[in-house]
């Protein structure tokens, strides 16, 4: 397995899934716009590896992540035949181990788990005392920004914003936590911080006393498996660099920062080191976001920069943030695949789960399940609404648990036909993403529930004979498959 941004890119290379970009291109809404158009090309397009940037001298790696096979490249999958839900798998096994199994008795399921113990410690990040990360250090006035191909993506947009930096910070109890939050350059020395209000950025913000500083660093590149360990919807106990540990299978070696006792990965490209004061703020925005729309400028935190450290020949990556397909859709997918088994195990009646690119994440959610008792499509939504950051969907379709909730063909033919408007559609109020713009109120407003399943249960209340679905017998289309060659169609 590649264990560094530039080993991964040649990995690619190899793979013919990268493209090298010789000409010049502006990292001011060029190289956006090149990148965007790629992105939404046929099973989202190649990688991009921009060596020219007009006026930098770093080049700027791109859509990295932009399809499922380099997605499961990027988490040591792609010789693995379950691909993504592999990972899926082992979180299942995971839980089944940690459990208790009936009727036995304590001592043996103590050394039951003995070999999940071992692999547990593997996991575990492992902190050295140099790195590639910091062959350059840059400190003070010599720690520039304006050095860095940051890419302004959107005609609107605030300024150029750095939208692949992995922020590591502590809560002040010690416990590190590690997200994907867009920062603005502001100038050499300042950065926007946008820690939005559900996240565990902004919590530990608030850990911190008036005046006290918070100790941040940005870290780019590293292991591949590390960015999206960094938009996992993790519990707030469960830190982002062991996860990775856990989806690689190795630990993450770690180094100290150069001005913090902040930990970053040693085979980053590069490390921007700062801090924040808990109380200043500073307008950051607007911003194309993920939604198709711009979001509003609002007060966010203020990163103030104190060194940066990289690699002596450093390759910067950067994503283009926009209507959906983007890279991201990919990183999505990856979340809803790893993610299912826990879901399931919280809520065993779920079968599948699917989460289209075009409701940007958390905007729709098809389920297919088995319903069993009156008002059970009702708690599955309920239950879903009640899930971390599933909190934020704005529309859930319960379909029958013999349907493909990613056919949508399947899906809007059982929304259509099995739908009575004012039986099978609920509405209800909860939080919303704070870069929801549809609502009157901020961060909160209304959900939809629609129940597409089939009315033919009792509990159901349906007092007719539900039909039954047009279909040829199994036997007619085997007989038909062995001699489909014969009809020359």
């Amino acid at each position: 397995m590649v264990r560094d941004l530039q080993s991964f890119l040649k990995q690619l290379e190899s793979m013919g899934e990268l493209r090298r970009i010789t000409a010049e291109v502006d990292p001011n809404l060029e190289m956006a716009a090149i990148a965007d158009r790629v992105a939404k090309m046929d099973q989202g397009g190649p990688a991009l590896l921009f060596e020219n940037p007009k006026n930098k001298q770093a080049s700027v790696a791109m859509n990295i992540y932009g399809s499922r096979h380099r997605m499961e490249m990027a988490l040591g999958l792609e010789q693995n035949p379950r691909g993504l839900d592999s990972i899926g798998d082992r979180i299942e096994k995971l839980f089944s181990d940690v459990l208790p199994k009936p009727g036995s008795a304590s001592f043996f399921e103590k050394l039951s788990k003995l070999p999940l113990l071992a692999s547990m410690s593997s996991w575990m990040p492992k902190t050295i005392r140099s790195g590639v990360c910091q062959e350059v250090i840059l400190k003070g006035k010599d720690a520039r920004l304006g050095e860095l191909p940051v890419l302004t993506t959107w005609p609107e947009d605030g300024g150029p914003f750095i939208t692949m930096g992995m922020s590591h910070i502590k809560h002040r109890d010690g416990h590190p936590n590690m997200g994907l939050y867009r920062l603005q350059v502001y100038d050499d020395s300042t950065l926007g911080f946008h820690t939005q209000l559900h996240h565990d950025g902004d919590r530990a913000r608030h850990g911190y006393s008036p005046g006290e500083r918070m100790p941040v660093a940005v870290a780019f590149g590293g292991e591949p498996a590390l960015l999206y360990a960094a938009t996992a919807p993790l519990p707030p106990f469960i830190s982002e660099v062991m996860f990775t540990g856990f989806l690689i299978d190795s630990g993450i070696e770690m180094l100290k920062c150069i001005t913090s006792d902040i930990t970053v990965p040693a085979n980053s490209e590069l490390i921007i080191e700062g801090w924040v004061d808990p109380q200043e703020t500073r307008l950051e925005g607007p911003f194309g976001d993920h939604t198709g729309y711009y979001s509003p400028a609002d007060q966010y935190p203020v990163i103030h920069v104190e060194a940066i450290t990289h690699r002596k020949d450093f390759i910067f990556p950067a994503t283009v943030v926009g209507r959906p397909p983007m890279e991201d859709a990919y990183l999505g997918l990856a979340t809803e695949r790893i993610f299912l088994p826990l879901l399931r195990f919280l809520l065993p009646e779920i079968r599948d789960m699917h989460l289209p690119v075009a409701g940007a994440f958390h905007n729709l959610a098809i389920i297919s399940m088995k319903k069993d008792y009156p008002g059970h499509c009702h708690k599955v939504m309920h239950s879903i609404w009640g899930l971390g950051q599933m909190m934020f969907t704005k529309c859930i379709v319960i379909v029958d648990e013999d349907i493909d909730p990613h056919n949508m063909q399947e899906v809007l033919f059982r929304i259509t036909s099995n739908v009575e408007p004012r039986r099978d559609i609920i509405f209800t109020d909860g939080p919303l993403d704070v870069l929801d713009h549809s609502s009157d109120s901020f961060a909160f407003g209304s959900k939809i529930g629609i129940d597409a399943t089939r009315k033919n249960k009792p509990f159901d209340g349906y007092m007719r004979q539900w039909p039954k679905d047009l279909t040829h017998p199994r036997e007619l289309l085997e007989k038909i498959e062995s001699r489909w060659k014969d009809f020359g169609i």
